[in-house]
């Protein structure tokens, strides 16, 4: 058993041959490198709390009743608003064809639900948030895009007399409109579910499953677009390879740009005017980038496919080279907050490593489910993870929850989590 804290009499979870997954020579790593959340940790001088010894009784931290019957609320309208436009849907398309639409539909739904889980595996941000996220995008997005559509092209007509009309719409209108769409159900999540905003890597997920949702729907109406033309079956196959096997992450690239904003902007102890000005300066490069994937084939390039190789796939790489650094900074933070703890006795330095490193989680899950504490362990993996942002709150300054009162309900549930786990391996 490792002893290596402040505190001896603390027992490390074992690892595969009977010590801590992989332990750390020397005590807890330095952390030289600036990232994303540096400068916020500085504003807040708050040391770690010491451990008591003695287990305290835990306090059970539960949303106020008001918030809960908000984001109930939202649920519910979402998902009637979705429903609305499915009925829309089915009323001109047939029922026939939207379920074969929405079918081919959830082909590049899945792929980029599974790119944002990807993402999102970290630090997973609550199921029922990211639910509202889909639901806004799949439908209350879609309305919105469609009641302000047509005044936004009279207007675009009105300021630019002698654009073509092919660019209305598709290049100027619908970057405009849809960003715009999308980017308010971000907003709506920034106000309502703002303790769960830990960085840009949380406003992309937001942002990502929004867009998706979005997607969608929209891909459904595209596939119904081409069931209703002559030769309906080429039509359809053509439009599904370029819409959902070739670009099935553009709506997510676009409005992730959004989230990140607005996930950076939190990190730095966003008040309103700051995260205004946020959502603003994220929707330009959201709508910038939506005009030129619309526009790259009628202004820059004849072929669809040269188009695609220079600009769609190398944007594509970037976004996802991004998100890797992103998560990268992220496990730093988690390792980074978790010494504080680790110093004050909550945690050995092999827990550190096992909880902020991708091969340690791997590690420990192997070997605790061999002991039969699988569940145990993921559970403590994930309080780990919280405890770590939580704490990245308080030193950021953000006063929008207690999150004193956090902090001592995760830090006893990972108490009791370490005792079910060695208690099981035993």
């Amino acid at each position: 058993m490792e002893t290596n804290s402040p505190h001896p009499a603390r027992r490390g979870l074992p690892g595969p041959q009977g010590r801590p997954p992989g332990g750390l020579p020397g005590g807890l790593p330095g952390h030289p490198r600036r990232d994303w959340w540096s400068d916020s940790t500085e504003r807040v001088r708050l040391p770690a709390p010491e451990h008591a010894g003695a287990p305290v009784q835990p306090i059970r931290i539960r949303p106020a009743r008001r918030r809960r019957v908000l984001d109930a609320l939202l649920l519910v309208l979402a998902a009637l608003v979705v429903a609305g436009v499915l009925l829309l849907l089915s009323a001109s398309l047939g029922p026939s064809a939207l379920l074969l639409c929405g079918f081919l539909a959830l082909v590049p739904l899945g792929i980029c639900l599974l790119g944002l889980r990807w993402i999102d595996r970290w630090d997973p941000e609550p199921r029922s948030a990211l639910l509202f996220a889909f639901l806004w995008g799949a439908g209350a997005s879609v309305v919105v895009t469609l009641a302000l559509g047509s005044y936004v092209v009279q207007l675009l007509g009105s300021a630019l007399t002698t654009a073509p009309p092919e660019l209305l719409g598709p290049v100027l209108q619908a970057p405009l409109v849809e960003e715009f769409a999308k980017g308010l159900g971000v907003l709506i999540l920034v106000y309502t579910r703002r303790s769960h905003f830990d960085g840009p890597v949380d406003g992309i997920v937001y942002a990502g499953t929004v867009a998706a949702g979005f997607a969608f729907t929209e891909n459904i109406l595209y596939f119904g677009a081409a069931v209703l033309e002559p030769g309906a079956a080429g039509s359809l196959v053509g439009v599904f390879i370029l819409r959902g096997l070739f670009s099935p992450f553009a709506h997510v690239m676009f409005t992730a740009v959004l989230g990140f904003a607005l996930g950076a902007a939190l990190v730095r102890g966003g008040g309103n005017l700051r995260i205004l000005r946020a959502f603003v300066l994220g929707l330009l490069p959201a709508i910038g980038g939506h005009m030129l994937w619309n526009g790259g084939t009628l202004v820059l390039f004849d072929d669809f496919f040269l188009f695609y190789l220079v600009v769609q796939v190398p944007l594509f790489g970037a976004a996802v080279l991004a998100v890797v650094l992103l998560r990268a900074s992220e496990r730093r933070l988690t390792e980074a907050r978790l010494a504080d703890y680790a110093r004050t006795g909550w945690f050995t330095a092999g827990e550190v490593r096992m909880l902020a490193t991708a091969p340690g989680r791997a590690q420990a899950l192997a070997w605790a489910r061999r002991a039969g504490a699988e569940e145990d362990m993921r559970e403590f993996i994930r309080t780990g993870t919280r405890i770590a942002h939580t704490r990245q709150r308080m030193l950021s300054g953000r006063r929008d929850a207690d999150y004193a009162a956090v902090e001592r309900e995760l830090l006893e549930q990972a108490e009791l989590r370490r005792a079910g786990i060695i208690r099981r391996a035993s």
